[in-house]
């Protein structure tokens, strides 16, 4: 598996051109928003009489709109259209949008503004699928996190940049109008530029009859997703992140001016801390998930998005400054770095979060549906965004403050959070497995990517502690499904784990026939379906430290089920506090110490036809060598 960085995509063409074409889309997406919310938060008499917090909510729910109405055609016609044609369509749609832009700008005219922030969205709904249905066209599988967390990176870096200039600009004087008319055409040119760089990428579908019904479509578009429950509900999770981000950034502009009692340098202070967290935390991904796409990280990710979530409400309940400050005087307030590392850390911690899901969506859809099921998201992630606008003038118009908003949306995280693992509990058992090789363990795998990423296959490996499912898991691409001994079910949290994990149980002949014949049939039942299966041949766990025979029970399997036989070896674990070793409990928890490192190396596959126990047993201990 390559383990090259994630930024020398960027000196790729099959990558660099798109990202620039994406980055500057972002950008004066929000130049030219973030002008428009700042001009009329600070100067809103002059251009209406609407209340500003209305307006900053109805801002973004207005950009949105068009992702419920369009996001499905635009998916068809992802699919069925070549992308870099597509790309180029798009930035031209945006060119002629900014001239519209242009004209409200010069002529203060807010009804062209506000169509031109429609017309944006609409822009943003059409290069949506295109964009997130590239990357698995272009990259390699273990390059699609780092190429997600560059992605996301390079959005979020150009949505600060965006509005930090939107914010600068707006306010200068006496030519800020016409200097945010001039930029956003100016992008749009570049954008434009960038976008006949994309190399050609096929269209998957190019036989795909459009269906113009937006409202058919969008309906049969998340019922196609909802076939699939782990994508369908990786979408929700997207979704809600979405929901989370625009309530949290909607709030910005009003709770820099009027509760921290800054100007519009304070908003954009807000603004940039909460977008370089995003970008660190998309970026950290690749190298915490170990090139591969880890949704280990996505409960990482809802936990942190909770805690300082909390934790902002409380730093701001904490917050005494009630004179006018500018961003260099707010930095010198007390309580204000706390505030600051708590947005930082939403971001990054929402990195975490979104990063892994957009991955593994990308590599469990249909390959030729994935355009749609991308647009089948941000129809979703459009309803979830217009509801947050929903529920923040709500709760507003309830006499809510800005920080108890926050607070709001923080516990509604940890509960949307909590049914979405209940009902997905592989995140769970991968957070679990991400943990143990991230805090107790160092792992190296060796030679993981023989792990097969698609198929059916038998993993066989030897057993040494409670834990080896988890460490092997934590090294797996994809789910596998563990045969263990039915006893190991009855461990009050252990049990719970591998019933979770779909874990199928097995006893000796002379112990129970029934069981034992039952997951014989469990076994060949998953293969037939594509699953990976692992197996522990010794049928028990090492006493000594020295490998048991392996019993026949592999060729029984393989008998019934022609799939190739991947041969594994644990290396480190003997000692560990859940081994069977002779020292008592207490000398073994302290036995490794902290950080300890362990290995697993996986072996060339065993075609069918040459499976033997003998075999295997030699295999995996050379494989082991002599670290126990």
């Amino acid at each position: 598996m390559s383990q090259t960085s994630q930024f020398a995509l960027l000196s790729q063409r099959r990558f660099a051109p798109f990202f620039w074409t994406q980055f500057f889309g972002a950008f004066n997406d929000n130049l030219f928003k973030t002008a428009l919310m700042v001009i009329l938060t600070f100067d809103a008499l002059s251009w209406t009489t609407l209340n500003p917090s209305t307006l900053t909510n109805l801002i973004p729910g207005l950009f949105i709109l068009p992702y419920v109405v369009f996001s499905a055609t635009a998916g068809q016609i992802a699919d069925k259209f070549e992308k870099a044609a597509l790309a180029r369509f798009v930035k031209w749609l945006e060119l002629a949008i900014m001239g519209v832009a242009a004209l409200g700008w010069t002529t203060h005219t807010l009804w062209l503004l506000i169509a031109a922030i429609v017309g944006m969205g609409v822009h943003s709904t059409l290069f949506g699928p295109v964009k997130y249905a590239y990357l698995p066209q272009r990259l390699k599988p273990e390059e699609l996190v780092g190429g997600n967390g560059l992605i996301e990176m390079g959005t979020f870096v150009g949505i600060l940049l965006g509005e930090i200039l939107g914010a600068v600009l707006v306010v200068h004087q006496p030519y800020g109008i016409e200097l945010v008319a001039g930029a956003t055409v100016t992008v749009a040119v570049i954008g434009l530029i960038a976008s006949y760089r994309v190399p050609l990428t096929p269209a998957p579908e190019p036989a795909l009859k459009i269906s113009w019904n937006p409202l058919a479509e969008s309906i049969r578009n998340i019922g196609y997703s909802r076939k699939n429950r782990v994508v369908f509900l990786s979408m929700l999770g997207n979704s809600w992140f979405w929901f989370y981000g625009a309530l949290i950034l909607a709030q910005f502009p009003v709770y820099a001016k009027d509760y921290l009692h800054g100007g519009h340098g304070v908003f954009v202070l807000l603004l940039t801390v909460f977008s370089l967290g995003i970008g660190a935390g998309s970026l950290l991904c690749e190298r915490l998930s170990g090139h591969k796409v880890e949704i280990g990280l996505v409960p990482f990710g809802s936990i942190g998005l909770s805690l300082f979530g909390v934790d902002l409400y409380f730093a701001s309940l904490a917050y005494a400054n009630t004179a006018l400050v500018n961003a260099a005087g707010f930095l010198a307030v007390p309580g204000v770095p706390r505030i600051l590392f708590d947005i930082v850390m939403i971001g990054v911690f929402g990195g975490f979060f979104i990063v892994p899901l957009f991955a593994l969506i990308q590599t469990r859809c249909d390959p030729q549906h994935i355009s749609r099921t991308i647009a089948g998201m941000n129809i979703l992630n459009a309803l979830f965004m217009v509801a947050a606008a929903g529920v923040a003038i709500v709760l507003l118009g309830q006499g809510y403050t800005i920080p108890q908003l926050f607070l709001v949306t923080a516990i509604l995280n940890a509960l949307v959070a909590a049914y979405i693992f209940s009902l997905v509990p592989e995140f769970l058992m991968r957070f679990l497995a991400w943990l143990l090789i991230h805090t107790i363990h160092r792992v190296r795998t060796i030679d993981a990517d023989r792990i097969p990423a698609h198929g059916a296959a038998v993993l066989v490996c030897n057993h040494v502690s409670y834990v080896d499912a988890i460490v092997i898991g934590a090294a797996s691409p994809r789910p596998i499904r563990f045969v263990m001994d039915h006893r190991i079910f009855k461990l009050p949290l252990l049990g719970w784990i591998f019933r979770t994990a779909k874990a199928i149980p097995i006893a000796p002949a002379k112990e129970d026939p029934w069981l034992m014949e039952k997951a014989y049939i469990d076994i060949a039942q998953a293969l037939h379906e594509g699953d990976l299966v692992c197996i522990f041949p010794e049928g028990r766990l090492t006493s000594t430290g020295e490998m048991n025979e392996f019993k026949g029970g592999i060729a029984k399997i393989i008998e019934r089920s022609k799939v190739p036989v991947i041969p594994m070896a644990l290396r480190g674990l003997w000692g560990h506090l859940l081994s069977r070793g002779a020292e008592n409990i207490f000398g073994r928890a302290f036995h490794r110490g902290l950080r300890s490192h362990l290995a697993l190396a996986v072996g060339q596959p065993v075609q069918p036809q040459d499976v033997t126990p003998e075999a295997l047993y030699q295999q995996v201990r050379e494989l082991r060598g002599t670290w126990k």
